[in-house]
């Protein structure tokens, strides 16, 4: 596993705090997963009472907090969004999410890269929600990111890997960074998929909050993620076009 802004990760699943029918589910899918980073939005933090008791058992799940400026439309929106989150969660990392298109929810990546440049600069870790485009890939790292985290799909989509090609590339492109696919993913079989990609983590929400049972579904992308790291690791055979006998023919009997 590669490091994350120098920090380790336990485990390469990172879960989103969103659509859960209850606090309780989201703790127990928490749990059953392992995952090791708990994306917040500033919004879904709040004030008064029900926040903070958010905040408790988001504290006491014991994971990395990764805020996020989900629905931020401006440069000037999302670097003071990432300022109050510095302040309420008290940690330099953010997801920087920019969004241009409103259906698609689709990153506006010539935004995206001046807020990282500015958050940089301020002495944030900026974790990018970005497309699988190599060109904005290597802005976002010139803007002083470390981490790219492109699209799988659409958010909230369960699509799974749009481009495939596209995400091969950024991986072949950038064999040092790490590199996390980030939204569309819905089933554990997706997960796997971007992990045997070389990809070092996922992250999602949907596909846990809004299954029937998210907690059943959590320990199940875990598992997923979990098994396709392993099969990148030991190396995969190449696809083919035609068979190949795995019974060798030396020494067989001829008739």
């Amino acid at each position: 596993m590669r490091k994350f802004y120098g920090t380790d990760l336990p485990n390469p699943l990172m879960l989103g705090t969103a659509q859960y029918p209850s606090p309780a589910i989201l703790e127990e899918a928490f749990r059953a997963s392992g995952a090791g980073v708990a994306t917040v939005s500033l919004r879904r933090e709040g004030a008064g009472g029900a926040g903070q008791t958010f905040w408790q058992m988001i504290r006491d799940l014991g994971v990395y907090i990764l805020p996020n400026t989900a629905g931020c439309h401006t440069v000037k929106e999302a670097v003071t969004t990432a300022q109050m989150a510095r302040e309420v969660f008290g940690t330099d990392w953010i997801k920087l999410e920019l969004i241009g298109h409103t259906d698609s929810l689709q990153p506006d990546v010539f935004q995206l890269v001046e807020a990282a440049r500015i958050l940089s600069e301020d002495g944030f870790q900026v974790f990018p929600y970005t497309t699988e485009d190599l060109i904005v890939g290597e802005r976002l790292l010139e803007a002083g990111c470390e981490v790219l985290m492109p699209w799988g799909a659409p958010i909230g989509s369960g699509r799974g890997l749009n481009n495939e090609y596209g995400l091969r590339a950024m991986r072949a492109e950038f064999p040092d960074t790490p590199l996390v696919v980030d939204a569309g993913i819905g089933l554990p079989s997706h997960a796997a998929h971007a992990m045997e990609l070389g990809y070092d983590a996922v992250l999602l929400n949907t596909a846990v909050a809004r299954a029937g049972d998210p907690a059943l579904m959590a320990k199940a992308m875990a598992q997923a993620v979990e098994a396709g790291r392993l099969a990148y690791e030991a190396d995969p055979i190449e696809a083919r076009d035609m068979a190949e006998a795995s019974t060798p023919v030396i020494g067989k009997a001829f008739l």
